[in-house]
């Protein structure tokens, strides 16, 4: 399969994933509104060029995102060659052709199976789970009173800017299009209009919605008001905050992101009570497979699997010259194994007849 055909196989699932999940990609080894802007001595050879500078400019964003800006630096240093092999699809949001001019935006999602064992070279662990999506709509009222939901709304932009789809809570902010507006308007959110926001709900396919009031504060700050019930609890959030800038845009900003950080540490803080409780019952099992070509191989696996982080004892039920069988004893959650064993270079997968470990 030459590249090309694999890159328009590759958009059109894309295309088919976002027609099926709604209009926001909420898996954090996606990137959302990827902007490219490429100049060519033709349209079809700027829009190929874009196809493949969009994936080298995701695959930073996204290193920033999860590891920050060294780790970005790093990932903006390989060879496309070896960027393609970690594309799992391309979907187009949005283009522009003119001759000899391509410009466009788009969703680009990688393998989690081959961005994994990358970025944990570079000390970056990502989140073994992700938490509930929340949709959060942003209503602004202004000095005049007026209760502003789509147009000229300060606050949305804020929320919109944490660019928290892909997080480990994922934050949902409408996209504030037509659709939406016609949707919902400013009098169906000041009368509750139950019908109009479910019909909201619906469209990003959300179990949680909030609506997070605010307005401005003196001294350049904002008042924020966020109240609803969430899988995660009962939020309430009725406070002012102050930008050092003590500039509006900067308070909303910063008002924005204390609500992300809040809902972010209480869901790590449910999650490691859950891995408390499961660690304090003892350790947990799980009935693997290890494949090996002769004793020297197996002796080396062995040692490999037991020095992996988790890992507490390896019982061999039995053990052949092909492979052997044997009962994992590990401590915390079993999601964490698969990240544990490629840090040893170590890969667990499982198929339709179990669990298997095999060198990476």
């Amino acid at each position: 399969m030459t590249f090309k055909i694999f890159l328009c196989a590759a958009l059109l699932a894309g295309a088919a994933d976002a027609m099926a999940a709604g209009p926001v990609e909420t898996s954090p080894f996606a990137v959302q509104g990827v902007d490219v802007d490429v100049t060519d001595l033709s349209v079809k050879a700027a829009k190929d060029k874009a196809l493949v500078d969009v994936q080298m400019k995701a695959l930073a964003l996204l290193g920033q995102t999860l590891g920050g800006s060294d780790v970005a630096a790093e990932l903006a240093k390989m060879d496309a060659k070896d960027v393609m092999p970690l594309l799992k699809s391309l979907s187009i949001e949005q283009e522009t052709m003119s001759p000899g001019h391509y410009q466009g935006k788009f969703t680009v999602r990688f393998l989690p199976q081959k961005l994994k064992p990358l970025l944990a070279g570079y000390g970056v662990r990502i989140p073994a789970e992700q938490g509930p999506a929340m949709l959060v709509i942003p209503v602004w009222t202004d000095d005049a009173g007026h209760v502003v939901v789509w147009d000229d709304n300060p606050w949305h932009k804020a929320w919109a800017d944490l660019h928290a789809a892909q997080a480990q809570i994922p934050i949902i902010v409408p996209l504030a299009d037509q659709e939406d507006a016609t949707t919902v308007s400013a009098v169906d959110i000041s009368n509750n209009n139950v019908v109009k926001l479910e019909a909201l709900r619906r469209r990003y396919d959300v179990k949680t919605m909030l609506i997070a009031f605010a307005q401005s504060a003196p001294g350049g700050g904002i008042h924020a008001r966020v109240v609803g019930t969430s899988p995660l609890g009962k939020i309430t959030i009725d406070k002012i905050y102050i930008a050092d800038s003590h500039e509006l845009a900067d308070s909303a900003g910063l008002a924005a992101q204390r609500f992300q950080t809040l809902i972010t540490d209480k869901f790590k803080s449910d999650q490691a009570k859950v891995a408390a409780a499961k660690a304090a019952s003892g350790p947990q099992a799980l009935q693997v497979v290890v494949p090996f070509g002769g004793p020297s191989e197996w002796n080396g696996l062995r040692s490999r699997i037991l020095a992996t982080p988790g890992i507490v004892g390896l019982d061999v039920t039995s053990l052949d010259a092909a492979g052997a069988s044997a009962r994992l004893l590990y401590n915390g959650n079993a999601e964490d194994l698969g990240t544990s064993f490629q840090a040893a270079n170590l890969r667990l997968e499982r198929s339709a007849s179990g669990w298997t470990i095999r060198p990476l």
